[in-house]
């Protein structure tokens, strides 16, 4: 049994496409990935010569991608100057409770309340004690003048009556001093206990106005972070672009290639012939032999010249 094998092949050009394509793609599965200039590019220790040349090569050519690449790298917007002025707003007001809780200190401790005397407070008493002083006079006067009405002046009871009059003038004198003196040192301890108050509502406000400080900073700080982030963003995927460049355009090349052979199918067909029965090949030698047989018997001349060349 004879086989008989027919094979339909594409078109020459789709043939030479595929091997262009298998040629780039073994090319470039042998170049090694860079993602940075040739600056970037330092000979490893224990990198042979070929490798780290094969390395600086890849580097400039993707400087070069990089270059040419430049329209379609991606870029970041910049702040927006809303957002610049709320962060240099935001930034002045950080720390602006300072100066109060600094005054509030320095209003503290066990003589904090002379500072809120009354600088008024000695002309009170001085006027005060002055008026005590002068009713105190006129009623030694009044007492004298009926010791005198009396005829008692200068006796012994009479300067007994005025010693004691004395006495309890002086007494009395000092109680309204002391008095004016106590008022005054009340009212400056009510307001020194006052501002202690106030300097314990300040120190619980430290605390809230720091984590309201730390909360703002952390917005804007994070606000920064992803402006940096969004442009290392950028970056990389310049960077990237211009490192898959050549595999994105071959796979491009591919596709189309691919797609052409699609159009262009080979196919290999397979036809099985069966070997002649022995009546076939009985029948085919007689045929033969009666040919020649006949060729003889005609007496045909030329029968037995070859061909020429």
């Amino acid at each position: 049994m004879a086989v008989q094998t027919v094979q339909n092949v594409p078109a020459q050009f789709v043939q030479d496409l595929g091997t262009d394509l298998a040629k780039q793609i073994t090319a470039q599965s042998g170049v090694p990935l860079v993602s940075t200039g040739i600056a970037g590019i330092t000979q490893q220790p224990g990198e042979s010569p070929e490798d780290f040349q094969a390395r600086q090569q890849a580097a400039r050519e993707f400087t070069t991608r990089q270059q040419s690449l430049s329209g379609l790298a991606p870029t970041v917007a910049a702040q927006d100057p809303l957002q610049q002025q709320a962060q240099q707003l935001a930034q002045a007001g950080i720390g602006s409770f300072q100066p109060f809780v600094t005054a509030a200190q320095a209003s503290t401790g066990p003589q904090a309340f002379q500072q809120f005397m009354s600088p008024y407070q000695s002309q009170v008493i001085d006027a005060s004690l002055a008026e005590f002083d002068r009713n105190t006079a006129i009623k030694e006067q009044q007492i004298k003048d009926q010791q005198t009405a009396l005829g008692a002046l200068g006796s012994g009871r009479a300067g007994v009556q005025l010693a004691e009059f004395g006495t309890g003038a002086a007494r009395e004198r000092a109680l309204l001093q002391a008095g004016l003196l106590q008022q005054g040192f009340g009212q400056a301890q009510q307001a020194a206990q006052q501002n202690f108050a106030n300097q314990l509502g300040l120190a619980s406000l430290v605390p809230t106005a720091q984590r309201a400080d730390v909360g703002t900073l952390g917005q804007l700080g994070a606000l920064n972070q992803a402006q940096t982030q969004a442009q290392l963003d950028a970056q990389r995927e310049a960077a990237r672009q211009a490192t898959f460049a050549p595999q994105e355009q071959l796979d491009r090349f591919a596709g189309q290639v691919t797609g052409l052979m699609g159009g262009y199918p080979g196919s290999t067909q397979t036809t099985n012939i069966p070997n002649p029965t022995p009546l076939q090949t009985a029948l085919g030698v007689g045929t033969t032999l009666a040919g020649i047989y006949g060729g003889l018997k005609s007496g045909n001349p030329d029968f037995f010249k070859l061909p020429s060349i």
